[in-house]
């Protein structure tokens, strides 16, 4: 059984004067989450990763389709008690103070007084905020001290799922390193963790899967490795080489039809359009001092998957 499953998601959003007119922000939107993996949802600012976030919190209510957490459909209250989640902009009761919020979070899962002033103190350390803060009124944190505040009452009932829309957002670099800690330390203690970003090293470091979602609908899907791997369909060859300056091979290979040069830490590489021009690059090289490394495929890179124009066919684990 998958823990989060979206089946043939679609949300039309009314517009314009008198809401005559209709924008689609997720179109038949379908991938599964298993359980235990850390699954990345990527795309870029508009391409519907918020409204699919919110459909499965059941913030919005979807134009078609369905979606359902641990086997049950998210329109069911009592799955969003094994459930955390934490929102793009999460808003606090800003006169509180980040102990006080989390112990207000635990009572409402039904901690009693003692237990929920252990599990706020737990939390709050388990995400590295400054104790020295702990009393202080949200109103005074800066946004990356929020968000610490926002991942600890995502946790405060020890959820089966987490679901962490852009939980970097405002975090300075060390911060980002501590949170990415904690989701992969969530990993090793069982818990399936489903979050979006548009920051791409995020995704790399943590992630078993990703989907990458584009004008709302999903454009790539499989473990990173295979999508590391996945072969320019142009049909592309890099010839990498060493042993000249990248100067000098952009001077010998300009006469081969669209041959690039680019530099690299050990020399450089040669990107030449077909296999029938993988000769004549070669022997422009060599006449420049350079030698052989390997001649291998274009792939795409994690990066020109996520900027990439449109759907392309999918193979799914």
């Amino acid at each position: 059984m998958s823990v989060i499953e979206l089946s043939g998601l679609t949300k039309d959003y009314p517009t314009g004067f008198l809401h005559l007119r209709r924008v689609r922000a997720l179109d038949g939107l379908s991938l599964a989450v298993e359980r235990g993996e850390i699954f990345g949802f990527l795309g870029g600012n508009g391409a519907g990763k918020t409204t699919a976030i919110k459909v499965l919190m059941r913030l919005m209510t979807p134009t078609a389709g369905t979606a359902r957490i641990l086997g049950h459909d998210v329109t069911e209250a009592g799955v969003r008690a094994r459930v955390g989640y934490l929102p793009e902009q999460p808003y606090f009761y800003d006169y509180l103070t980040a102990r006080e919020l989390v112990e207000y979070c635990a009572e409402l899962f039904g901690y009693g007084r003692a237990a929920r002033r252990a599990r706020a103190a737990a939390l709050l350390r388990r995400v590295e905020l400054d104790e020295a803060a702990w009393d202080r009124q949200l109103r005074k944190f800066s946004k990356g001290m929020l968000q610490r505040v926002g991942l600890a009452q995502a946790l405060v009932n020890d959820p089966e799922v987490v679901v962490l829309d852009e939980p970097m957002s405002g975090l300075d670099p060390i911060g980002r390193r501590q949170v990415r800690d904690l989701i992969a330390g969530l990993r090793a203690s069982g818990v399936t963790v489903f979050f979006s970003s548009h920051i791409i090293a995020d995704i790399e470091v943590l992630c078993d899967r990703v989907a990458i979602v584009q004008r709302g609908r999903l454009a790539h899907l499989g473990r990173l490795d295979e999508l590391r791997q996945r072969v320019d369909a142009s049909g592309r060859l890099e010839i990498t080489v060493a042993g000249a300056s990248v100067a000098a091979l952009a001077d010998a290979v300009r006469k081969v039809e669209g041959a690039r040069v680019t530099a690299t830490p050990a020399g450089a590489r040669i990107e030449v359009l077909t296999e029938q021009h993988v000769d004549a690059a070669l022997a422009a090289a060599r006449e420049c001092g350079a030698r052989l490394v390997a001649v291998q495929p274009v792939r795409q890179s994690l990066e020109e998957l996520f900027v990439g124009e449109g759907p392309r066919a999918l193979h799914a684990d």
